[in-house]
């Protein structure tokens, strides 16, 4: 989808957000859709469940895509995370991306169910991650992740240290009881290095969450995110669809909705699906032990 352009109504006018997250999506190859475990799916694959899309978009309807059961976030039980750090999960995910005229925000696509997943998954134990030591967290981030904690078992060290801190600095309140501008921030301080605790690096932590926030808002609904392909709808990504490639370039609206990959045949287990290693896996399973070089 090189040099595509967003597909808004009105070609002159796209929303700041809409062409934020369709330049995140534009980077896929034209054709293929890559699954948050980091499989390609060809396009070619989803011809026999996906209705060919004539080029014109005649005799085209906009029928209800194929795609996972929703989730409802109020009734969700996490399976990894406490009471605490589910509170913690939802309430940072919502300042990182929240709702608003533009859009859904995270708790609408259901991106803290994402991420509780993703604490099961291949991502959560670092299951294809090199994670002996030396631990150097002074090297260069070429070196990859320098910590012996796990991204499950930092996210729980991490989150249980800010909640001390914000206990300390706010008179007993957690990072949940905040108003939204202390959240956010707290949030930008992590994000600095401002805030440290020696049970965690919490800047390693602040870069995972917002990794993760944003692969579970965009990633495929199938994962646990994404509710309804909601981040699909607003930028005009048709998932899944097998007739896609015909129309790149033409500037025109898409005339049917996205397709989950859920349509395309045997379902890609989620807890397989290791959301985070898209973006980490190549600077994080390559990591080279100094030692053995010396």
């Amino acid at each position: 989808m090189k040099n595509a352009s967003p597909p808004p109504d009105d070609p002159t006018t796209v929303s700041s957000r809409r062409a934020f997250l369709f330049k995140t999506v534009a980077i896929l190859p034209a054709g293929a859709v890559v699954t948050a475990s980091g499989q390609t799916a060809a396009s070619g694959s989803a011809a026999a469940s996906a209705p060919s899309a004539p080029a014109n978009g005649a005799g085209m309807t906009a029928a209800e895509p194929v795609r996972p059961a929703s989730i409802d976030l109020a009734h969700y039980t996490p399976h990894y995370f406490n009471a605490d750090e589910w509170a913690f999960i939802k309430a940072a995910t919502d300042r990182l991306i929240p709702a608003d005229g533009e859009g859904p925000g995270a708790l609408d696509l259901n991106v803290p169910v994402f991420i509780d997943k993703q604490m099961d998954a291949g991502f959560g134990h670092a299951s294809n991650w090199y994670m002996s030591g030396p631990f150097k967290p002074d090297t260069p981030s070429l070196w990859g992740y320098q910590n012996p904690l796990k991204p499950r078992d930092l996210y729980r060290a991490a989150i249980a240290a800010i909640n001390d801190h914000c206990r300390q600095t706010f008179s007993g309140k957690v990072f949940a009881d905040l108003e939204h501008a202390q959240q956010e921030q707290l949030l930008t301080d992590m994000e600095g290095g401002k805030v440290e605790s020696d049970k965690a690096p919490i800047k390693d932590f602040f870069g995972f969450l917002l990794q993760n926030t944003k692969e579970g808002y965009l990633a495929d609904p199938i994962y646990g995110g994404n509710k309804d392909a909601g981040s699909w709808r607003m930028i005009g990504f048709p998932g899944a669809r097998a007739d896609f490639l015909d129309w790149v370039g033409q500037n025109k609206r898409y005339p049917l909705p996205p397709v989950s990959i859920d349509s395309l045949g045997p379902n890609p287990s989620p807890a397989s699906a290791s959301g985070a290693s898209n973006a980490q896996a190549d600077n994080v399973q390559n990591r080279t032990n100094p030692q053995r070089n010396a």
